[in-house]
């Protein structure tokens, strides 16, 4: 209705009619108070009440009104001792004199800014399709590949620029080539109609759980030790983490009665479980599960009706031949009816890790797995909210499932590149995991995925006595004292959750120097203990 003909004049209107003609007013034509509005028995003053000054420190968001989800919610990988480690590091370059020369950051897999190469053939994908100006340039037949050159032209065709946005649930034809690696790695049908690019698996995770929460009532079975986005995004989500034990006497494998275990204590609390959350290759504990333990995880949804969340992201980060990396995908459908056609699966992949290492550019995808068509278009709708996902990100996962084939010109570089990088974290896992066991008190499960180790450390009772006075859990007393005289950063084990009575902290074993990043550790672990020697 034009603001005219609401204006005219007419009859003397109630008071909620000129309210409301008042906000229309100020919303299309910008009438100030000082107006009056024809027909109304209400007229605006032209000056406003006398207020009190206001007081200086007054906000409206403090922790008194913020929203409380948020206010629970803890990210250990980027906590305290991580903020700390950034204080120290400024310290430094401000000319203070520390114990150290440079501080370490092990707290995150963040494999680049610890100096893994980038791909490549990535940066070369990245750099044409993000200046295809490059593509039909004279000079660029003598920096870039042919095979480069080709690949990067159709990708402009099929996304028109990275600065436009995208179908919401990514590229299409991006999704099908994602759908044709799942087809070859698993042996299974996958449908482009069922993957969604995401920016990073984080924020796949946190649709999906924003998705299936629909009550406080409402759980969700996490491994302990787990990676904290998952108690994080359960607490934003106001949801129940309910932790099921992975067994570090057994490499970190699954103790299923345990599992069923922590299953009938939830229900018998009043939780509603609706999914199982499972992360393999491991994080923080660098395990692979067995085959066997997969299967018994497929079992136990389908009889217990819980939809299965598959955190596959570190699936290249594999260093033990008796123990390749199988997707929860083809588990579960060569176990076959009934459980093919039944469990609802949502499998994270990410460009983050591996030996993409790409963690800045935003990449990843998840696929939907015997999911109903309205939780689909649910899932649609929360992506369509958010747009789309970042194209650069996009086009990493577009390599990372498509890299360069045999024959092609890239592929031998390709291939020495990754190798190298495999083969590089491999040996550091082998140094550091050899390192912590000679350590009094400590010991070291062999990293088979992933790329973290997770030591178990046992504490004098007095340095456990002083991490309480000082108000913290004594594993992360002993990683912020470890931040103080080595610079090396890294996470405790409380923030992953540990069985009880237990410590451990979490380091990545990406830093380049692993024989300097062992001997500061081993000289800092001695002097601890004959500080606090009971």
């Amino acid at each position: 209705m034009a603001l005219a003909t609401l204006l005219r004049p007419c009859a003397p209107r109630s008071s909620t009619s000129s309210t409301m003609l008042a906000s229309v007013a100020r919303r299309q034509s910008r009438v100030t108070i000082a107006h009056r509005l024809p027909c109304s028995s209400h007229s605006f003053a032209t000056t406003s009440p006398a207020m009190a000054p206001r007081d200086p420190a007054y906000r409206v968001i403090t922790n008194d009104t913020i929203n409380k989800a948020v206010l629970q919610a803890e990210y250990a990988v980027r906590g305290a001792i991580a903020i700390r480690a950034e204080e120290l590091r400024d310290d430094l370059e401000a000319g203070k004199q520390l114990p150290f020369d440079s501080v370490v950051s092990c707290n995150i897999g963040n494999p680049q800014q610890l100096d893994q190469k980038p791909l490549t053939y990535l940066r070369q994908m990245a750099a044409l399709t993000e200046y295809p100006d490059l593509i039909d340039f004279p000079e660029s037949t003598k920096i870039f590949p042919a095979d480069v050159l080709a690949r990067a032209k159709r990708t402009i065709e099929e996304i028109g620029s990275t600065g436009a946005y995208s179908h919401s649930m990514g590229v299409p034809a991006i999704r099908k080539r994602v759908a044709k690696f799942i087809e070859e790695r698993d042996g299974h049908p996958a449908s482009p109609d069922k993957i969604f690019l995401t920016a990073g698996a984080s924020t796949g995770v946190s649709n999906l759980l924003q998705v299936l929460i629909s009550s406080p009532s409402d759980g969700v079975l996490i491994p302990i030790p787990q990676y904290p986005l998952y108690t994080a995004a359960l607490a934003l989500n106001e949801a129940r983490a309910v932790p099921y034990y992975l067994q570090e006497s057994a490499e970190w494998g699954l103790d299923v009665e345990d599992l069923r275990s922590s299953i009938k204590k939830a229900r018998s609390e009043g939780t509603k479980l609706k999914a199982l959350v499972v992360i393999n290759p491991g994080n923080p504990t660098g395990n692979c599960l067995s085959r066997e333990n997969m299967e018994d995880i497929v079992r136990i949804c389908y009889d217990e009706g819980l939809v299965l969340f598959a955190d596959e992201v570190y699936q290249d980060n594999i260093y033990h031949h008796s123990k390749p990396f199988t997707s929860f995908k083809k588990a579960l459908h060569d176990l076959g009816a009934p459980y093919a056609d039944n469990v609802e699966l949502v499998s994270f992949h990410s460009i983050s890790k591996g030996q993409t290492g790409e963690c800045g550019r935003r990449g990843g995808y998840f696929e939907l797995d015997n999911f109903s068509e309205e939780a689909v278009e649910q899932v649609y709708k929360l992506a369509s909210i958010q747009l789309c996902p970042s194209l650069g990100g996009q086009i990493g996962v577009d390599v990372l499932v498509s890299p360069p084939k045999e024959g092609e010109e890239s592929y031998l570089l390709w291939k020495k590149e990754r190798d190298g990088i495999a083969n590089t974290l491999k040996g550091r896992s082998e140094v550091l995991v050899k390192a912590f066991n000679q350590l009094e008190g400590v010991t070291c499960n062999e990293a088979e995925g992933a790329m973290y180790l997770f030591p178990t450390i046992t504490l004098p009772q007095k340095a456990i006595d002083a991490a309480k006075k000082a108000g913290q859990e004594p594993d992360a007393f002993y990683s912020l004292r470890m931040l103080e005289a080595t610079g090396i950063c890294v996470v405790p084990g409380s923030g992953f959750g540990q069985a009880p009575n237990t410590y451990h902290f979490r380091t990545t074993f990406l830093a380049p120097g692993t024989d300097a990043f062992a001997k500061r550790l081993q000289t800092f672990h001695e002097s601890f203990l004959n500080e606090y020697r009971d």
